[in-house]
């Protein structure tokens, strides 16, 4: 065993997770092919211990590539990552002591076996022996609420319940850290607000998580911070309410304009008057999508619409609420989470 494995353990001041000037490049599939651009460019980000920090992103941002990273699956190409204070390139063996990772969702366990025999294989695996396993097992099925389906073919489950699994498998090793990609993708709202609940709980009993999501309410609702991540690159890092009040204002509007020829001129008085982010309708060359976003105590309905009136566009429809992480993202990347750069 290398030394570096036998390093004293961190102190408790220390950051769950550290990520110091980190990037990803991918090799190119063919010999003689140049570099291709940065999947993680030049990352820094610290999670603190007994937090939620979500890494908000579109699909391709950089998020998944991040997270294997930390856990020792993917070696950076720059930079540095410490999970408890262990360097995951050089004491992997500490770093896995201390993370429960679930990635790949529900197809990362064994659909022929039931959610005790899963987690029996997991168990041996991370080399647990098989008396404090059987003990480790019903507690970890408790703790995602599977306790009584202990002994049912997860076949037959939904993908929920087989999501749950998946979270109870990360934490059979008691760890430190969780890492969670992605964690309610492709769940109906129900079953996500239990893995939600779930996830609060893991907190609560002293965990740190960083998980990955696209889903800008999970972010929100879920996390103490959230990182923005866009093209592999961090671009805006904060509690919620930060970020939100880092674009100037608390409450939005949302509306579809028909501008009849007299786009510039209508954003141009919108402009002098609050922040506005638009967006046209490919399908509809004379209607554009606006979002307006107050920066102090203006009536944007009442501006949008006495502007409308004025340059004779019409209201098509119109949505008001208070900002979101949605209004965040646009801000800082011009785009929706979904949109490409094309």
């Amino acid at each position: 065993m290398p030394s570096s494995e036998l390093a004293p353990p961190p102190t408790r001041t220390t950051a769950a997770v550290a990520v110091r000037g980190v990037s990803k490049v991918y090799p190119q599939k063919r010999r003689g092919q140049a570099p291709g651009a940065p999947a993680v460019d030049a990352i820094d980000l610290m999670v603190n211990p007994g937090e939620i920090y979500g890494l908000l992103g579109p699909n391709g941002a950089g998020k998944s590539t991040m997270v294997r990273m930390i856990a020792t699956l993917l070696e950076p190409t720059a930079g540095e990552i410490r999970v408890c204070g262990h360097s995951v390139v050089t004491q992997r063996r500490a770093v896995r002591a201390r993370l429960g990772v679930a990635l790949g969702g529900e197809r990362s366990v064994y659909w022929k076996l039931t959610a005790r025999q899963n987690l029996e294989f997991f168990s041996a695996l991370h080399g647990i022996p098989r008396r404090a396993a059987e003990q480790r097992i019903m507690e970890a099925l408790h703790q995602v609420r599977l306790a009584a389906h202990a002994d049912e073919h997860i076949e037959r489950w939904s993908t929920g319940m087989r999501q749950r699994l998946v979270l109870a498998r990360a934490i059979l090793d008691d760890p430190e850290v969780l890492l969670l990609d992605e964690p309610s993708s492709g769940l109906d709202p129900r079953a996500a607000d239990t893995l939600h609940e779930l996830i609060g709980g893991f907190r609560e009993r002293g965990r740190t998580i960083l998980l990955t999501t696209h889903d800008m309410t999970e972010a929100d609702l879920l996390s103490d911070r959230v990182g923005i991540i866009d093209g592999g690159r961090l671009v805006g890092e904060g509690t919620p309410a930060e970020l939100k009040a880092s674009i100037g204002g608390q409450q939005m509007v949302r509306a579809r304009v028909q501008v009849r020829g007299a786009a510039e001129a209508l954003l141009s008085e919108l402009r002098s008057a609050v922040r506005v982010q638009t967006r046209p309708v490919i399908a509809a060359p004379d209607v554009v999508d606006l979002t307006l976003v107050s920066q102090g105590n203006e009536d944007l309905v009442r501006v949008l619409v006495s502007a409308a009136g004025r340059l004779h566009a019409q209201v098509l429809s119109l949505e008001q609420g208070a900002v979101t992480l949605r209004e965040v993202f646009l801000a800082l990347t011009g785009r929706g989470l979904g949109e490409s750069d094309a």
